[in-house]
């Protein structure tokens, strides 16, 4: 039987750590689907274009679905990532002593293409399956978000991976 991991890529908080919607609707998901023969492994460090707070962003993350009535024995380390790159390539590391799992990388929506172009290259070892959350933004902010995911995309074809 494979490890089941459960990964919720981190996203934004505010420097007070109170999650955003983004994050809330990954977490949400994920503990929807969770069952007790899985682990979950977050992410998220700090950047300036998601956490500025004094704790890692995986730590309210964590923080949240304890509340929700998991238990810290539900929970791999955290992957104290700056960006989608380095999501993958900390839980890469990671996983290293974990044989025989299956990965389910839960962002969202208007994400999971790039996330699933990264990870299949960085996690090739890995059966994954890739969900993207319906981010539930207003029309502009869902725009302004998928430009950016497209130019990334656009630029990583063009020029490969740097990890």
């Amino acid at each position: 039987m494979k490890n089941n991991i459960l990964v919720v890529l981190g996203s934004p908080n505010s420097p007070k750590g109170e999650l955003s919607k983004i994050s809330k609707s990954r977490l949400d998901y994920c503990y929807k689907i969770f069952t007790k023969r899985q682990l979950i492994l977050l992410t998220g460090g700090w950047g300036p274009h998601f956490n500025t707070s004094d704790k890692p962003h995986a730590f309210y993350g964590r923080e949240y679905l304890i509340k929700k009535g998991l238990s810290e024995k539900d929970f791999l380390e955290f992957a104290l990532s700056e960006n989608t790159v380095d999501d993958a390539v900390k839980i890469k590391l990671i996983l290293t002593d974990l044989k025989n799992t299956k990965l389910t990388i839960i962002t969202s929506d208007y994400h999971r293409d790039r996330v699933s172009l990264i990870f299949k290259e960085i996690l090739n070892e890995y059966e994954m399956d890739f969900v993207g959350v319906k981010s539930n933004l207003d029309r502009q902010k869902l725009d302004e978000l998928m430009n950016h995911e497209n130019i990334a995309i656009d630029l990583i074809k063009q020029n490969g991976l740097y990890y």
